[in-house]
């Protein structure tokens, strides 16, 4: 007995030494992706917006968070189940492109779901990508949800009003997980040509082979990733596990504090192509939530708890329609008028 339990520890080192050292690396060959500052700014306010909990104030773009780095869209739709998965989609005149951000993992519940996180299985294969795994959960949340049909029919129709026009997508914590499966979709399936992401905390969703894949069909990605935000380190990364582990895709820009003496300076680095730089944020321990919920100074949560349950105007749910289930989508044409009970308001430029 002794020696055939020996005999199993031998056979389990030789696995972790045949492992170690073949860190599987994701294949980017293309031209990787340039940070911009500004446009990520920007981008943090919309995912911030997202979190606004009174629809008629998204939908008329007059609430408080409306006013900070962001213009006023052109809403195009609304869509979402019930408090749980939550996007919009809008065009933007000043980038001239469709905003399409989703919203992330509410603050009272981001704990268990971080929990959660560390036990999620590569368990299901990307159609079309072989070898490719990703999560199951990750997947659906994107995909079969109404917050698809949503997306996809607001896109085709600011296209068809507007023209050509750039599409940014955009969201936080899982809420840039559905960003990354959203992008993917619009360039493999409705062969979007100029598609643009930047999300912020997001986990990993994919393994090595998916994230090379992503790399190669998204190419203009960047992954904003802050201090020691725990989120960017789930699912755990193993890297003497190369074909059973998750791993991120390129390409990633750390935010973090340098301080020299009574000085602190803030830190954007822009990471290599790896994907998982271990220069960035895996030289730290992901361990905080904190420095998960403020991204460029904005609070990415809801208000306050009560704040995350769905409200609306009557007059503004007359735009949308909801089924037995709770998932609802709230539309309109472009560059229409909203009516609320304060009166008229034209949602656009």
């Amino acid at each position: 007995m002794e020696q055939k339990a020996w005999l199993i520890l031998v056979i389990f080192t030789c696995l972790i030494a045949s492992s170690c050292g073949r860190e599987l690396k994701v294949d980017h060959k293309h031209k990787l992706p340039v940070y911009n500052h500004t446009l990520a700014t920007i981008l943090v306010e919309y995912a911030s917006a997202v979190y606004i909990s009174d629809l008629t104030e998204l939908f008329t773009w007059t609430c408080e968070r409306c006013n900070g780095l962001t213009k006023v869209l052109d809403f195009q739709c609304l869509s979402g189940f019930l408090v749980h998965l939550f996007a919009f989609v809008g065009v933007a005149k000043d980038l001239n492109a469709v905003v399409i951000a989703f919203r992330g993992t509410q603050e009272h519940s981001i704990q268990n779901w971080v929990e959660d996180l560390f036990w999620k299985q590569l368990d299901l294969n990307y159609p079309g990508m072989p070898d490719a795994m990703v999560h199951h959960g990750f997947y659906t949340a994107y995909h079969n949800t109404t917050i698809r049909h949503g997306i996809l029919h607001a896109v085709k129709e600011a296209k068809e009003f507007y023209g050509d026009l750039d599409i940014m997508v955009t969201g936080h914590s899982m809420g840039g997980a559905m960003a990354s499966f959203c992008a993917l979709d619009l360039v493999v399936n409705h062969e979007a040509k100029s598609v643009q992401v930047i999300t912020f905390g997001q986990p990993r969703i994919g393994n090595a082979v998916f994230a090379s894949y992503y790399a190669k069909l998204v190419p203009n990605t960047i992954r904003v990733t802050n201090d020691h935000d725990i989120v960017p380190h789930l699912p755990p990364y193993y890297y003497y596990f190369p074909q059973k582990t998750y791993h991120h895709f390129p390409r990633e820009v750390w935010l973090y504090s340098l301080g020299l003496g009574s000085l602190v300076y803030r830190v954007e680095k822009v990471c290599d192509g790896s994907g998982e730089d271990p220069t960035c944020s895996r030289s730290v321990t992901g361990n905080s939530i904190m420095d998960h919920l403020n991204y460029y100074g904005v609070d990415l949560m809801c208000q306050e708890w009560r704040s995350c349950r769905i409200v609306m105007d009557p007059r503004v749910a007359e735009y949308g329609k909801m089924d037995h289930k709770g998932n609802f989508i709230l539309s309109r044409a472009p560059a229409t008028r909203v009516r609320s009970n304060e009166g008229e308001v034209k949602a656009s430029a």
